[in-house]
């Protein structure tokens, strides 16, 4: 296997071979362009922004990891009051005693759902707990150190915007959302009246012998766990910073205020930048300050409580945990009211 393996890999490394004299013939062409002040730029915006995200990052990678391997979900399951308007408030502050990075978001709560949670009880976390928690709260209060008004508005809105999909949930969505496997589903009491979906991932080698897959939980685990998030996150910091540096370099200043001075069009531009960077929320603030001397409050708050919520990674993980037409109809609840709720805020400000 290893050998098919080597052979494969050599495959696509001989064809390389043929780039090295190309190189060597405009070498000094490229020595130029890689010292140009164009890229000298670039390269001091990226640079900036990576190594004052990094730190954040990490952090949240770390907490993020501490949840998933050291807190019960029967723990969170008990958090959770039945009263659908303490169920909602309840579960928008989650994040700050479980601040989970939204990327490990949905299996969790995809989780809890197969345990019984309600859905808009699990949306409203979804939403929020990216945002509402102590460390995107301290990023965002070092990322614009003189604009605390910024790091508020942005908790507040995200609260507002949660909660407010949450009760949208709780009135109209009237069956489970979840995509259901395709194996049947079995129901196994775990504890009194409360019941789990079971399905697949647990079978049986012949008479009544199960054999349950578990994973090993010790500091070893958590370790490797965290450095394979780390990672898997890093990239897109690393998108994200190159993007930005690039608009910043290569757009002129004159046409980004022209754009930021757009009544909607500095919106729309924020927000589609968010989806597309697919941020970290804990690091994305670092980006959006970047921008902070060209757009008014509100498209920056609207870049801040969007890109956690709704971006291109996370709807590709909705659509594969919940049907379509829900994850349609949560996304256009979550831009309208993002639009709104920072249009609000922009003209309150």
């Amino acid at each position: 296997m290893r050998i098919a393996a080597s052979l494969k890999l050599l495959t696509f490394l001989v064809p390389c071979a043929f780039l090295v004299p190309v190189v060597i013939a405009f070498a000094p062409d490229l020595n130029k362009i890689w010292n140009s002040e164009t890229l000298q730029n670039i390269k001091t915006v990226f640079v900036s922004i990576f190594l004052e995200a990094a730190p954040f990052l990490l952090m949240g990678v770390f907490l993020s990891s501490l949840m998933q391997w050291f807190v019960s979900e029967e723990m969170v399951r008990r958090l959770t009051p039945k009263h659908p308007v303490g169920g909602v408030l309840v579960a928008g502050l989650l994040g700050i005693i479980f601040p989970i990075c939204e990327c490990g978001m949905i299996p969790v709560v995809r989780r809890l759902m197969h345990k019984g949670m309600p859905a808009y009880i699990a949306v409203t976390f979804i939403l929020s707990g990216p945002v509402v928690n102590p460390i995107v709260f301290t990023a965002t209060l070092m990322a614009f150190p003189s604009h605390p008004e910024i790091t508020i508005a942005r908790m507040g809105l995200a609260f507002t915007v949660a909660a407010a999909v949450g009760g949208l949930v709780y009135v109209f969505v009237k069956r489970n959302p979840l995509r259901m496997p395709k194996t049947v589903v079995t129901e196994v009491k775990t504890h009194p009246g409360f019941k789990m979906a079971s399905s697949a991932h647990s079978h049986s080698h012949g008479g009544n012998h199960d054999h349950h897959h578990s994973h090993k939980k010790d500091w070893r685990s958590f370790f490797i766990h965290a450095g394979e998030e780390f990672v898997d996150m890093s990239k897109y910091l690393v998108i994200g910073a190159l993007i930005t540096a690039c608009i910043q370099t290569f757009v002129s200043r004159s046409d980004l205020v022209a754009l930021g001075n757009g009544p909607v069009a500095s919106y729309v531009f924020m927000m589609g930048f968010a989806y597309v960077l697919s941020l970290c929320s804990t690091s994305d603030a670092f980006v959006a300050s970047a921008f902070s001397h060209t757009f008014a409050l509100g498209p920056l708050i609207s870049f801040l409580v969007l890109g956690p919520m709704l971006d291109f990674k996370s709807t590709l993980m909705l659509l594969s945990t919940f049907r379509t037409h829900f994850v349609i109809g949560l996304s256009l609840a979550i831009i309208l009211l993002v639009f709104a709720g920072s249009w609000l805020v922009n003209f309150l400000g």
